[in-house]
């Protein structure tokens, strides 16, 4: 098992979360009160719960006028479109790792309701609109294709239904993104939606998925243009106030999938110079969340599992011997720690979408490192798609 994997072993059981029951098959007596079942509960809750709603629509005419589940009637649940999507996402995941599950006819119900053709139509006709080309750009269309990626890696006849019926949002999604791409002359360093070193992390991880080499060249060209060159980040001007995301450390976990490890290290080097070499977690304070009421404030929440996942690329992208490892890896169960403790579903404010960042991060789908026990026991090898470099 390599380091990482030990790592992230340990700090599942400190979580409370078993390495069987995040391994890649599916325990037949896991328990209600799972880490599982409880975000995919979190998910269910709001997957079509229609209000409070936050759209953000660009209207032509009166008859543009509308409630969120005509507009966009597949993903109008979950507060927002993004969250709607990657809400999806969660049930897919988890119903794919644990289809043993005493929720998975209520879950697979929630997932036939949602993808239907016809709603999916109407979903193509409304991001067809030219006014409407930026719609969700790039966050929820990076969860879009991570959605679609989760379903194409998933050896199973409900998955290949749904992927059907969602390939045409799949496929319009990705046309947008081209062109956007094509004439993108910056990147997005900020902390929220609109970063573009997380976005191209998923939109690399769905091209290598789906096999679109020519998607897959202009999302890399891009990477490299931006972010190559990079050095000296200032990691101590984050957390912003309303983050979710580190530009800092989104960037890092982007290029690591870019690079091999001994040049990833060099550029990490360079791009991070003040990772230390002792061990010391302490080279990342935790962010302050002092109003789990406000939305935004929220946020941070999130940027605490988003750090952690993130980290956890890095240390996939190092050597096994790079002497930042362990203050990388401790920073990250600090992290995580925080994060999860989060997880409650207490306030819609983050219950509506702190499951998603739960699972991305315990379920290892942003490294496709599977997690076993230390006899490396847990049952049968992961999907090829699933251990593949890089894979998501």
């Amino acid at each position: 098992m390599t380091r990482l994997a030990t790592f992230l072993f340990l700090l599942l059981v400190t979580t409370g979360l078993s390495a069987q029951e995040v391994a890649v098959h599916s325990p037949a007596d896991a328990a209600a009160s799972s880490p599982q079942m409880r975000f995919k509960a979190l998910a269910l809750t709001c997957l079509h719960q229609e209000y409070p709603n936050k759209i953000s629509h660009v209207m032509s005419s009166d008859k543009d006028v509308g409630p969120p589940r005509q507009l966009t009637p597949v993903f109008y649940g979950c507060y927002d479109w993004h969250s709607a999507v990657h809400g999806h996402w969660l049930l897919v995941r988890l119903l794919r790792l644990y289809p043993q599950d005493a929720d998975t006819a209520q879950v697979e119900a929630a997932l036939d309701a949602s993808f239907q053709a016809d709603a999916v139509a109407a979903e193509v006709a409304y991001i067809s609109d030219p006014q409407r080309a930026s719609f969700e750009r790039p966050y929820g269309a990076a969860w879009l294709l991570q959605l679609t990626t989760e379903l194409r890696e998933w050896d199973d006849p409900r998955a290949a239904q749904w992927l059907e019926i969602l390939a045409p949002l799949e496929a319009i999604y990705v046309a947008n993104t081209s062109k956007w791409l094509g004439k993108l002359a910056y990147p997005i360093r900020i902390g929220e939606h609109s970063q573009t070193a997380f976005a191209f992390a998923l939109f690399i991880d769905w091209a290598r998925a789906a096999g679109d080499e020519a998607f897959l060249a202009l999302v890399t060209e891009r990477s490299r243009q931006f972010y190559l060159g990079d050095t000296d980040c200032p990691l101590a001007y984050e957390p912003g106030g309303q983050d979710f995301l580190s530009p800092c450390l989104a960037e890092a976990d982007l290029m690591r999938r870019l690079l091999p490890p001994a040049k990833y290290a060099q550029w990490l080097k360079g791009f991070l110079p003040g990772i230390p070499l002792d061990g010391d977690p302490d080279w990342l304070p935790l962010a302050e969340v002092t109003d789990r009421t406000d939305g935004k404030i929220a946020h941070l929440d999130g940027l605490h599992l988003s750090r952690a996942w993130a980290l956890n690329g890095m240390a996939a992208g190092l050597p096994d011997s790079d002497p930042r490892l362990p203050a990388i890896e401790a920073a990250a169960g600090a992290q995580a720690l925080a994060g999860l403790a989060a997880v409650t579903g207490e306030h819609y404010e983050g219950g509506h979408w702190l499951g998603s960042f739960a699972t991305y991060l315990q379920t290892g789908r942003g490294t496709g490192i599977p997690l076993a026990t230390p006899a490396d026991a847990a049952g049968p090898a992961p999907t090829e798609a699933e251990a593949a470099p890089g894979a998501m």
